[in-house]
């Protein structure tokens, strides 16, 4: 329960202490259902995954923010606009993450439907922006808007266009 607490008070922080922030919402429903999921006994959890079930769809039709428990979410993950967003259950997001309207993260074909990508740390996403496919984006890395991003990124790289290309690369790290 502790845990619970220090990361809605971390996400809280990463909106700017504004609780009305549709990005907080969803991260606070996000955390919900991902600290409702450690209750062992299916009896005490069952009243629960009922209540997140509703909040999920609340948001989801509220702020177009789909944001499965099963993401595996960082710490300090903004959201900075609403509606559009697509996250896959599979998905993994780093640490310090902004994600911005009408982004993608998810599979690539329907003959994968389980590969999803997984961003590192800071990465900046784009409007529109869409990220697919079983690829792993490195630590800080900007992604353009409207990028269509295919394959793996390097850290510290700038990636725009369609399919996105490297247009400036940090020594990152080095």
């Amino acid at each position: 329960m502790r845990a619970l607490w220090q990361a809605i008070r971390q996400d809280y922080a990463a909106h700017g202490y504004d609780g009305f922030r549709a990005g907080f919402r969803v991260l606070l429903v996000y955390r919900f259902g991902q600290w409702r999921m450690a209750i062992k006994s299916r009896l005490l959890r069952a009243p629960l995954s009922v209540i997140y079930r509703l909040c999920e769809r609340h948001v989801r039709f509220k702020y177009g923010i789909e944001l499965p428990y099963t993401v595996q979410l960082g710490q300090k993950v903004v959201f900075e606009h609403q509606h559009g967003i697509v996250i896959h259950g599979a998905a993994q997001i780093g640490d310090g993450c902004i994600i911005r309207q009408g982004v993608t993260i998810g599979n690539k074909t329907l003959l994968q439907p389980h590969e999803a990508p997984q961003l590192g740390k800071r990465v900046n996403i784009g409007a529109g922006a869409k990220i697919l496919g079983k690829i792993v984006i490195g630590d800080d890395v900007t992604i353009g808007a409207n990028a269509v991003v295919i394959a793996d990124v390097p850290a510290g790289a700038i990636v725009v266009g369609i399919p996105a290309s490297i247009v400036e690369q940090s020594n990152h790290g080095s």
